[in-house]
Parts: structure tokens; C-alpha cells; sequence
């Protein structure tokens, strides 16, 4: 139990109603799961507005009811609570519920279109190997050290992130990484947190459907680095023409990593091939494993952090050159004199291109790059026509399929695609819905040596069709047919 004023302590309230000197047994903003002595916080959000269920959360046992507007009806055994924002509010109690944690670590965002799940997997990995009990946040799983925890959202919530931070704290983790999306700094998920640093990676087309705007996107990232405190640091990608953006405002302090301009963190591409990256870094030259232009800035983000963070630069680098990244990341699933296939997340035209531009590097000249691509439901359409003519431009064969329709219907999707097709690229195109017929085929199509690209899942274990997550793996399947078929 605590005390209803240390849980508002730093909370802006614009007016009280009813008895203050009470104990709170938890919080929720989700009226379904209200129990008896909660306080519960009507955030107006997204989808829906928790105004609207401050009686059903009262008649689950809320005592207490933060919000922005008050009800008409005032209930006498009831507490209200007014603020300005109901959002921010929530952040700030939910930290101080859980104790504050992310003051008892040393909290790194990164934030960015590509790269944070990497960036994140790779800072989780160098400071374990570095002998620090270390906590992740991501896309793919969250880590209490070695304890996995499924993960729903990019970031969650404040009321299970700061929970997750309390656990890591009882860990006795140091140091914790987290992927911080757009949607969870324009929805508050990240207020009250103390970051000791963030990170920016690049920031390209994608979740226009949320933010409407490309502006607001920038807005969203931008908004991270603002409200940094000054004994944070802020460490950002100078070949990214954004990346100097994020660091207007904040009163953090300032770093930069990049490969083409006069930065802290300084790399250079010697060698880039299948087996792994030669980079030049601060003038140490290093073999990492993983592959592609777009690693070797994960790779300096990463660089830079630790760094910043206070590690040896020689000991780190020595580390990294041992790590693989994150599942589903540019993974080779088959390798072989038959044909090469390549699982990738990429689910934005800029990750795409990324991706078949390292593959181009690797060619030999004669054999064929076959994409299996589609895009996923109910998530911004603009950027599926992108996606199809980047495939088609930099594939010698596409395969249009099924990605997670969600509540759309796959051919709807593939007709949105399509459009970006150009009439002399339609001949190297099949559409095929059927995720799973379309990997099959691309493998029946390759021919030895051939680089199969599946593209779009990743570390994903599942498709999700009409409310249903459905189980299904790219690398899973791509493994087996090539059995099948071989």
C-alpha cells in the first residue's frame, strides 16, 4: 500500500475533491482490470477516451479517480482528482508507485525508425559480457537479466514499464536498454523515467498513420531528446540530416557518431562482405560480425554509448566484435551451394532498402535476388506502394504476399502495393496471399547460389489475421521447405 500523496508527488493537480489521506493498492487506466482500492486514471487516448468509464471503474472499486475533466455526477465517498494532462499524470505516479526505478539504473533510450532493436540486443549483450547484471526492453523480449519476458509493444505501458524497471532493480541490474517508439513519447509512456542517456539511430517513412504527418513523426523523436535532463548525455547519427535536430533543444549533453562527417564516434568501412563487417573506428580497426552499411551504425551508436557510459573504448570494441545482434535482424537461415535465404524485420521502405542494398554487395553478378515481401494491416498505407517498387527495383524476382493483414484483407493490402509497381517490372512479380505458398515458391524458383530475401517478420513467431495471432515463423518455414524441396 502506499500513501495517495507520495504517489502525486510531482504530479501538476489542478484541483481536489474529497479525502487525501488515503492508501492506494494500485493503479490502472484500463477500467476492465480495476480492482478494489485502485486509483484509477481516465486517460483520454488514442482509440478511446478513459472518461468514459470513470462509473464502471468506481463500480469495480476505484476509489480514487485522477482525470482532466470531472464528471457531472460527484460521488461523496469518492476522491477526484483534476490535471491537466491525464497521460503525463500516470507516468509520473506509476514511477513514484514503483519507487522511482529508473533512478536506481542507468537507463539508455533508443529511439529511431531502424536500428533500435539492435542497437538495443547489442548494448544488452556488450554490458553482460562487460560483467553487469543489465535489464532490456525491446521489440523482440524483455530481459531481467537471463529471465525472458514476453513483450506486446515496443514500449510498454508506464504501469508495466515501471513494474519491469522494479523487478530489474530487485535483479540488482545496473544498467538497462530500452527501444522508445514515437508512440510511446507522444502517448506519455516514458514520462517520470530518468534516462542517464538516448540514442538516435535515423528516422525515415513510417507510422504515418498514427502521426498523420512526417513533422509530427520528427516531433515525436524530438520530443525524447527535449526532455532530457542535463546530466544525461544525447548521442546521435550526423549522417542522418535529422540528427542534429534532435539535439536543438535539449539540455542534455551533446554527442554524434557517423561514417561521413566530423563526429565523436568516427567509423569507416574497410571491408563488407556476407561473413562480416572491417570497420575503422576511432582508429582502431576491427572485424565485427555483423553485415551491412546500416550495422556499421548500430555498431557506432553502440560504440559510443558504452563509451559514454564510462567503458574502456579498447575493451568494448573487443566485445562487440564478438556479438551476433538481434534475432530476425539480417538473419542467414541457409547458406549453401543451393541457395542463401536471408530473414529480415524490414517493414519500412528505408529498412528495405537497406537490405537489398547489402545484398547487392555481395553479388557475384549471376545469381538472382528473390524477395518475398508484404505489408502489414491497419498500419500506415503510404508506404506500400514504396515498399513494392523498392523490391521490384532492387530484386531480380518479387513475390507479393500476406504480412500481418490484421483486420484488412491481404489482397487489399497487395493492391495498394502494387500500385508502386512499374508496367515494365509487373513480369517479375507473383502475387501469392498465402504466406507460407510464397516462400515455398520463391525457394522452388531459386536456382544454386540464388539469395532468397524474406522480409517483413523477422524474430515475428506468429501472423495476426482478423483478431488471431495464428503461429508462424519465417525462419521456421523457410528451414523446412528448403528440407522439403531439397
Amino acid at each position: 500500500m502506499k500513501e495517495l500523496r507520495d504517489i502525486l508527488y510531482r504530479v501538476p493537480l489542478t484541483s481536489t475533491y474529497g479525502n487525501m489521506q488515503v492508501e492506494v493498492s494500485g493503479l490502472s487506466f484500463d477500467s476492465r482490470k480495476v480492482k478494489k482500492g485502485d486509483v484509477f486514471i481516465a486517460v483520454n487516448g488514442h482509440a478511446s477516451d478513459g472518461h468514459q468509464f470513470i462509473d464502471k471503474a468506481i463500480d469495480s472499486g476505484a476509489g480514487i479517480i485522477v482525470c482532466e475533466t470531472l464528471p457531472e455526477q460527484i460521488k461523496e465517498t469518492v476522491t477526484y482528482i483534476t490535471v491537466k494532462d491525464s497521460a503525463f499524470a500516470l507516468g509520473i505516479m506509476a514511477s513514484n508507485f514503483y519507487d522511482n526505478p529508473s533512478a536506481k539504473v542507468k537507463l539508455v533510450g533508443v529511439t529511431g525508425t531502424n536500428g533500435k532493436t539492435t542497437t538495443a540486443t547489442l548494448l544488452f549483450q556488450l554490458f553482460s559480457r562487460l560483467g553487469y547484471r543489465c535489464g532490456m526492453l525491446s521489440t523482440v523480449v524483455n530481459k531481467i537479466v537471463d529471465k525472458e519476458v514476453p513483450t506486446t509493444h515496443t514500449t510498454p505501458d508506464p504501469i508495466q514499464l515501471n513494474a519491469l524497471l522494479q523487478e530489474m532493480v530487485k535483479a540488482n541490474c545496473t544498467h538497462v536498454f530500452m527501444e522508445v517508439s514515437s508512440h510511446a513519447v507522444d502517448q506519455q509512456r516514458i514520462a517520470g523515467l530518468q534516462f542517464a542517456g538516448a540514442v538516435f539511430s535515423n528516422i525515415t517513412h513510417d507510422h504515418l498513420d498514427y502521426h498523420q504527418t512526417f513533422e509530427n513523426y520528427i516531433k515525436a523523436k524530438k520530443k525524447f531528446f527535449d526532455d532530457l535532463s542535463a546530466d544525461a548525455f544525447a548521442l546521435v547519427n550526423a549522417d542522418d540530416k535529422r540528427g542534429m535536430v534532435m539535439l536543438q533543444n535539449t539540455k542534455a549533453k551533446k554527442h554524434s557518431f557517423g561514417l561521413k562527417k566530423m563526429v565523436d564516434f568516427k567509423g569507416k568501412i574497410l571491408s563488407n562482405t556476407i561473413e562480416g563487417l572491417e570497420l575503422e573506428v576511432n582508429d582502431k580497426t576491427v572485424w565485427f560480425r555483423l553485415i551491412g552499411d546500416f550495422n556499421a551504425y548500430n555498431l557506432l551508436g553502440v560504440y559510443g554509448t558504452a563509451v559514454l557510459l564510462g567503458e574502456q573504448p579498447e575493451e568494448v570494441l573487443t566485445q562487440l566484435s564478438e556479438l551476433t545482434g538481434a534475432p530476425g535482424r539480417f538473419e542467414l537461415v541457409e547458406r549453401g551451394a543451393k541457395v542463401t535465404a536471408i530473414v529480415d524485420y524490414a517493414h519500412t521502405p528505408d529498412a528495405l532498402k537497406n537490405v537489398l542494398d547489402t545484398i547487392a554487395q555481395f553479388r557475384t553478378g549471376t545469381e538472382q535476388v528473390i524477395s518475398v515481401v508484404g505489408c502489414g494491416g491497419n498500419r500506415d498505407k503510404t508506404k506500400r506502394p514504396l515498399m513494392a517498387s523498392i523490391a521490384c527495383r532492387l530484386s531480380d524476382k518479387v513475390i507479393l504476399t500476406s504480412d500481418n493483414p490484421r483486420d484488412e484483407e491481404p489482397m487489399d493490402i497487395i493492391r495498394d502495393m502494387q500500385t508502386g509497381i512499374m508496367p515494365t517490372e509487373l513480369k517479375k512479380t507473383l502475387v501469392i496471399a498465402d504466406r507460407e505458398e510464397a516462400i515455398k515458391t520463391a525457394i522452388m524458383m531459386a536456382k544454386p547460389k540464388d539469395i532468397i530475401l524474406v522480409a517483413g517478420k523477422g524474430h515475428e513467431n506468429y501472423q495476426e489475421i482478423k483478431g488471431v495471432k495464428h503461429p508462424f515463423d519465417d525462419k521456421e518455414v523457410v528451414s523446412r521447405m528448403i528440407k522439403l524441396i531439397s
